[in-house]
C-alpha cells in the first residue's frame, strides 16, 4: 500500500509538471470546500446510520487539452472527514430510537486521479461535466464516541487492528461558470471505498484481548470481515485559469461561406457568362 500511495503522488507531480509546460492548452488551479455525509458498509451487516457534517477542503488541478469535447485529466489533494456509526447491541432494544451507537470520525488526506468529460454552453462561459476517479487516502487522526459505555476521546491507531491507507473509486459531476480567467463551480462526488478501515479477523488474531482492555475505544468482539468507508460530498470551487485565451480554436473566427463567383444572364440568344 505504501508503494501505491508513493506511485499516486509521483504520478500527480508528473502530471502537474507536464501540464505546466503546455501553455497552448488550458489548465486551472482551484481551491475547494465541501460538506456531506460519511458511512460504512460493514460486513457482516450491522445496524448503521449515516453521519452528516463531514467536511472537506483542498486543492484541485485540471489540464484541458486542445480538443474541446474529449475531456480533461486532473489531480486533487483534499483533507476529508470520514467515519461510521453503528449500534453494537441493536437486538437488545425494541425501538430504534433507543439504540446506542458507537461512532468513529477520521481525518484523512485523499488524492483522487480524475478523468473529466465535459461540454460547454453559453459561448464557452458554462462548463458541464461528469467525472470518474481512482482515489488513494491516508488516515492520520481519529476520535471515538461510545454511547454504550459513555466514553469518548482520541482513538489509538494500532498496526494489528487499523488500516491507515485506503483506496477506492469515485464518481460525480458538476458545473463551472467561466468569468474571464476565473472559475466558480459546484461539484457533487461520491467516494466508494474498497479498503477496510479495520483489519479482518483473519489478520487480527488478538482482537478479543484488545476488546476486553479497550472496550470503550474498540467495541468489536470480532473484527468485521469488511469495513470500507463511503462519502458523499457537495463542494464549492473557486479557480484560476493560467492562460488568458484558453483553447486556441475559440479565438479563430470562422471564414465566411464562399458564394458563387459566376452568374448567368439569359437573353433571347445563348446565355453569356459574366463575372
Amino acid at each position: 500500500m505504501n508503494r501505491l500511495v508513493k506511485t499516486a503522488v509521483l504520478t500527480a507531480i508528473a502530471l502537474i509538471a507536464a501540464g505546466t509546460f503546455r501553455a497552448q492548452a488550458q489548465h486551472t488551479l482551484a481551491v475547494t470546500a465541501g460538506y456531506g455525509y460519511t458511512t460504512s458498509r460493514l460486513y457482516p451487516k450491522q445496524e448503521t446510520k449515516t453521519i452528516w457534517g463531514a467536511y472537506s477542503g483542498g486543492l484541485s488541478w485540471r489540464y484541458y487539452s486542445l480538443p474541446r469535447f474529449v475531456g480533461c485529466i486532473g489531480v486533487d489533494v483534499e483533507w476529508m472527514q470520514r467515519g461510521f456509526s453503528y449500534a453494537p447491541y441493536a437486538s437488545m432494544y425494541e425501538n430504534k430510537a433507543d439504540y446506542k451507537y458507537y461512532t468513529r470520525r477520521l481525518n484523512a488526506i485523499m488524492v483522487p486521479l480524475v478523468w473529466q468529460p465535459h461540454f460547454y454552453l453559453f459561448r464557452n462561459h458554462l462548463r458541464v461535466y461528469i467525472e470518474a476517479a481512482v482515489t488513494f487516502s491516508y488516515n492520520f487522526a481519529s476520535t471515538f464516541d461510545n454511547q454504550e459505555t459513555g466514553t469518548s476521546g482520541k482513538y489509538t491507531f494500532k498496526t494489528v487492528r487499523d488500516n491507515r491507507f485506503g483506496f477506492g473509486l469515485a464518481g460525480g459531476g458538476g458545473i463551472d461558470f467561466l468569468i474571464k480567467q476565473f472559475e466558480i463551480g459546484v461539484r457533487v462526488r461520491y467516494d466508494f471505498g474498497y479498503a477496510d478501515i479495520l483489519r479482518n479477523r483473519n489478520k487480527y488474531y488478538d482482537n478479543g484481548l484488545d476488546q476486553s482492555a479497550n472496550y470503550g475505544e474498540n467495541p468489536f468482539w470480532n473484527s468485521p470481515l469488511r469495513s470500507p468507508l463511503d462519502n458523499l460530498t457537495i463542494s464549492l470551487k473557486f479557480g484560476f485559469r493560467f492562460n488568458k485565451e484558453g483553447f486556441k480554436e475559440w479565438t479563430v473566427k470562422k471564414k465566411p461561406r464562399e458564394k458563387g463567383s459566376q452568374t448567368f444572364k439569359y437573353t433571347g440568344a445563348a446565355p453569356v457568362a459574366t463575372k
